[in-house]
């Protein structure tokens, strides 16, 4: 079996050595510079360009789209891996014999799920980012994806997703989740004004897909293993903590109701 996994980066970072790994330039049309060797998501068919807003999604659809010969496909981040044992550093992240082991029992891949323990989904995204966006999804799925609805509202009232956008997936289902997704979303950008957000606010497609990874393996009954994930320098999660009481209180965050 022949697994690439893409590595979503936008500067020159260090990279894994195992020939599994694909280091990807993400908004390359922007973030380009000489001596960066990465692959460019601004070849072929792609929506580089969309990166701001698309975040690491660009790279997905670049592979969706470029990406041939190969019989899954995957996505972490340059700092985010799945892993087989600790410590989370880069020499211990996972091998292509790891992913070729659960892919010979499983469809695909997922990092086991954040808990967000005192609130649900749904209000953990609207006390970080405006709700407009979401909301959106669910009109657009009760339109056009009804099949998906029961789902995405099973999901919003959960506290806990496979999320970061971080997968392995094989060919035949990296297609259809890709086809899902992204008919989702540019429904979406034709439905939403996103020029009034913030920065960090307009990067809305990423965090959307997000909360779809998991409507999209459930509505399709995929078989999936979760794979344990880990950061790499670590995680602030005392911070993180403190950042998620405070905005389910409303401080440190202004509300934004359309």
């Amino acid at each position: 079996m022949k697994v690439k996994v893409l590595v979503a980066a936008h500067k020159q970072f260090p990279m894994p050595t195992d020939p599994v790994y694909l280091p990807v330039l993400v908004g390359a049309v922007k973030n380009y510079k000489p001596g960066i060797s990465y692959q460019r998501d601004d070849e072929g068919s792609n929506i580089s360009a969309k990166n701001p807003y698309y975040n690491e999604l660009t790279g997905v659809y670049w592979a969706w789209k470029n990406l041939k010969d190969v019989d899954a496909v995957g996505l972490v981040h340059y700092r985010r891996y799945f892993y087989v044992k600790k410590p989370f550093t880069l020499e211990n992240v996972a091998k292509e014999a790891d992913y070729v082991r659960l892919l010979a029992k499983h469809d695909v891949i997922v990092p086991t799920k954040r808990n967000y323990y005192i609130e649900s989904n749904y209000d953990h995204y609207v006390h970080a980012h405006p709700a407009e966006p979401l909301d959106k999804t669910r009109e657009i799925l009760a339109k056009d994806y009804p099949e998906y609805l029961p789902a995405f509202d099973m999901m919003m009232k959960r506290r806990s997703a496979h999320m970061f956008n971080m997968f392995v997936m094989k060919q035949e289902q990296f297609d259809a989740y890709c086809t899902f997704i992204f008919g989702v979303l540019s429904k979406l950008e034709g439905q939403i004004d996103i020029s009034g957000y913030s920065v960090q606010d307009q990067r809305v497609y990423g965090y959307i897909s997000e909360r779809l990874m998991d409507v999209w393996l459930y509505t399709t009954q995929q078989n999936y293993v979760e794979m344990t994930w880990g950061q790499l320098g670590g995680e602030k999660k005392i911070q993180k903590g403190i950042n998620l009481i405070k905005r389910k209180l409303g401080i440190g965050k202004k509300q934004t109701h359309f």
